[in-house]
């Protein structure tokens, strides 16, 4: 479904009422499907939807909560476009119903590990995004600690796709995140971003989230909404890194910017 060749733009639509950059803003239908509208017109190729928050202190939702959020969001995107939609979820039962609404691709910042995940995504065989994370958007950022980063983060996803494989996920159905800012300081981060290379060598397409991120706010001390020229670096950077799929808020910007960027890029 996904031409590698060209960066792949996944554009952000976050139903929740707390999530860091959009929270409340696309909670009602009609105001997320003119987002989505929005960003297709732009050209985004995945539209990631949320409905719990993974912010750095966030609060977990219940299964009921978190569906009644996402489900009737995907079920009106697959009535009236032509888009491949990704369901940005930890939870086993909301994977479950949100691909049988329509959904088409499962991303996990908690890389299957809930019970139970990692049989429905192979039995729903839809692709999976497995992100890294140290320990969980509530705790995540009270004290991260890593003797080396890269051989670390490397190691996880590793290890998380092989568990995938061995449950019948296929090779070509895993993608890999190398969690930006989740159980990551600011200079956890940059390392990250530089030894980007190592992760896209353990063999699959990798997914990068830095639109936005608090890592911009030390680097260029701009709010959240003032984020676009330094999120769009950021992705350059990530690109000539061998990053394929760009998760952000800003389609349009990101897209003409990576485009000029792979002119000058070789992966």
């Amino acid at each position: 479904m996904i031409d590698f060749s060209k960066p792949t733009i996944m554009g952000i639509l976050n139903v929740t009422p707390d999530s860091f950059s959009d929270g409340g803003r696309f909670n009602s239908l009609n105001s997320a499907l003119n987002q989505v509208e929005k960003m297709i017109a732009e050209g985004a190729d995945i539209i990631d939807i949320g409905g719990e928050s993974t912010r750095p202190g966030a609060d977990r939702v219940s299964i009921d909560e978190e569906l009644n959020r996402v489900v009737p969001v995907i079920e009106a995107i697959t009535k009236r476009f032509d888009t491949i939609i990704s369901i940005d979820t930890s939870k086993p039962q909301v994977m479950d119903v949100a691909i049988k609404s329509g959904a088409h691709l499962i991303n996990d910042v908690n890389a299957l590990q809930a019970e139970g995940a990692v049989d429905i995504a192979s039995q729903l065989n839809v692709p999976v995004c497995l992100m890294h994370m140290q320990g969980n958007p509530k705790n995540m950022q009270s004290n991260p600690r890593y003797t080396n980063i890269i051989e670390e983060v490397c190691y996880f996803l590793k290890q998380r796709t092989e568990v995938c494989l061995e449950a019948g996920i296929k090779k070509k159905n895993i993608l890999l995140d190398p969690g930006f800012g989740f159980g990551k300081t600011y200079e956890h981060n940059i390392e990250l971003l530089a030894g980007l290379n190592k992760i896209s060598e353990l063999g699959y397409p990798v997914l990068v989230g830095l639109s936005r991120k608090s890592l911009l706010d030390k680097m260029i001390a701009r709010k959240v909404d003032q984020r676009l020229a330094g999120s769009i670096s950021l992705a350059i950077i990530a690109l000539q890194n061998s990053a394929k799929i760009f998760r952000v808020h800003d389609v349009a910007e990101t897209i003409d910017a990576l485009k000029v960027a792979q002119c000058f890029t070789r992966n």
